[in-house]
């Protein structure tokens, strides 16, 4: 009944991509744990570890294209979301090692035993529970968010403003994460991971575990964006991306309904990087760099702003090359990155999906005259 209903509502489009995300979900799934290693059709756990982090890149373009492609707002600082939902699980995960870490101590993590930290720090309490942390990796870059958004746009910080200012604030926090004061392990991050829930990290059916709720975690992040962009609330946020003085003097608080989607936005980021930790490996201050923000941006341009699903396949399509290129030649990377930039900037600004949305729009015209024609000659 609620499949039927959700199916009616959702265009056709949105139909198609859930059907596809599922059904490859369940089919590398199963490739990996029906099939022997021996098998041709035996899909191999580094590859589902593969997807499963194309999945928490996809939800972060997802994040991004919320706030840029719908409400105007160009982020250069989600990276910054991401990584403290990371840090949130990794927070988690280093307290289920206990004394099967190096140090063997129970209640304080290696590198805090290392730095002869005396005790637990305050900000750590609560993070031996799965419940405590999955929360936070939501509740704390949507609070962050909240208060850096309560600011910039009450203060009416726009355009490329607001951007430098996010992307100076994921610089401050990579900064500060460094520190080995800061209880996070400084430059080395968090690793070493053993168990989530009781079940070995490592092991082939944790891993498609972790793969199949980071694309339930894409299909209800698409959901609940697709939710808010076809409400009310979502065309007022098209008109404050197209006309945010006019939105304003029409009597709408701009601001609130900014702050409101960005907060959205970040959590949707920190819920991506709490899912992206425990498949990677590792967390460390490298994830604030501004360039991984930046680079995410890129995503959704590649893919289609404003498209939602556009975002998803860009950041897919995007990490793909990436994969490829730095395999077999790494030092071309950020060339092909920058090329692919400018490609998406001149040649189709509309990205992925608006090249196949013209195409697609193409092919009954040039159908015409050819059916045109043909009639014409019947009749003479």
């Amino acid at each position: 009944m609620i499949t039927g209903k959700l199916f009616t509502w959702l265009d056709g489009r949105g139909r198609y991509f859930i059907t596809t995300m599922v059904l490859l979900t369940v089919a590398l799934a199963l490739g990996n744990q029906v099939f022997a290693p021996d098998h041709p059709l035996h899909v191999p756990t580094f590859v589902i570890s593969l997807f499963g982090k194309y999945l928490c890149y996809a939800l972060l373009a997802l994040a991004i294209d919320l706030v840029w492609g719908f409400c105007g707002v160009l982020s250069l600082g989600h990276g910054a979301f991401f990584a403290i939902g990371g840090y949130a699980m990794g927070m988690y995960l280093m307290r289920q090692i206990g004394s099967r870490g190096v140090y063997g101590d129970p209640i304080l993590p290696d590198f805090m035993v290392f730095l002869n930290w005396p005790e637990l720090p305050w900000y750590w309490y609560g993070f031996d529970h799965f419940g405590f942390a999955l929360v936070m990796a939501l509740l704390a870059p949507a609070t962050l968010a909240f208060i850096f958004g309560w600011f910039a746009f009450r203060s009416r910080v726009t355009g490329v403003y607001l951007s430098i200012i996010t992307q100076a604030m994921t610089f401050a926090l990579m900064l500060a994460f460094f520190r080995n004061d800061m209880g996070f392990g400084g430059n080395n991050g968090l690793t070493d991971f053993k168990d989530i829930l009781g079940f070995d990290i490592q092991s082939n059916g944790t891993r498609v575990v972790l793969f199949m709720a980071s694309s339930a975690a894409v299909i209800g992040g698409y959901l609940l964006a697709l939710a808010i962009v076809r409400s009310k609330f979502g065309k007022i946020l098209v008109a404050v991306r197209d006309a945010e003085a006019r939105t304003r003097f029409l009597g709408y608080r701009v601001e609130n309904y900014k702050l409101f989607v960005w907060t959205v936005s970040a959590a949707m980021a920190g819920l991506a990087g709490a899912l992206y930790v425990p498949q990677i490996g590792i967390i460390n201050p490298s994830e604030f760099s501004p360039a991984n923000s930046i680079e995410a941006v890129v995503w959704v341009a590649v893919g289609g702003r404003g498209t939602l699903i556009g975002a998803i396949i860009g950041a897919g399509f995007v990490n793909a090359a990436k994969t490829l290129l730095t395999g077999f030649l790494p030092e071309i990377w950020l060339f092909a990155l920058g090329g692919l930039f400018i490609a998406v900037t001149l040649a189709f600004p509309k990205g992925i999906l608006g090249l196949f949305d013209t195409w697609r729009q193409a092919r009954p015209q040039a159908r015409r005259p050819e059916s045109g024609a043909a009639t014409k000659g019947e009749n003479q």
